[in-house]
């Protein structure tokens, strides 16, 4: 969703790719970041966005970037939200592009995931039984 906002007499283009996801992707004036709110946040609550959870800019010491191949990280991200049901690799475990790595449970369908890269695993950032969000990373792979 697209918003326009306020602050400080600054007009800021905000939008939300998923309020439910975790973390939150948010853009804006075209810049991605992404938020994991805390807690203690609470809608309307005077606070700024981020006050009580944290604010990274995307590729800035995170390696779940929301969009990886911008950043010039090599991970895999979820093509669709749902549950990890299987995983198919460890890390330092060599992958052909194609692969199929893991499969994601989404409305009773089991989907193949498969790789977009070839080479070793550096980590597999998720577990079988989690839910997993809409270009959440699942794999790092070793540069």
């Amino acid at each position: 969703m697209k918003y326009k906002l306020t602050v400080n007499n600054q007009t800021y283009e905000v939008e939300i790719e998923n309020i439910n996801a975790r973390p939150v992707v948010v853009t804006v004036d075209g810049q991605r970041f992404e938020i994991m709110p805390g807690d203690d946040e609470q809608a309307g609550d005077g606070k700024e966005a981020g006050a009580g959870g944290e604010s990274k800019p995307v590729g800035q010491n995170r390696v779940e970037a929301a969009n990886p191949a911008a950043q010039g990280n090599r991970i895999l991200a979820a093509p669709l939200p749902g549950t990890v049901v299987e995983i198919f690799i460890k890390p330092g475990e060599q992958v052909e592009a194609g692969q199929v790595v893991m499969i994601i449970e989404a409305m009773k369908m089991k989907n193949s995931i498969r790789s977009v890269y070839s080479g070793a695993v550096d980590r597999v950032l998720v577990s079988a039984g989690q839910s997993v969000a809409h270009k959440q990373a699942l794999i790092h792979f070793a540069e």
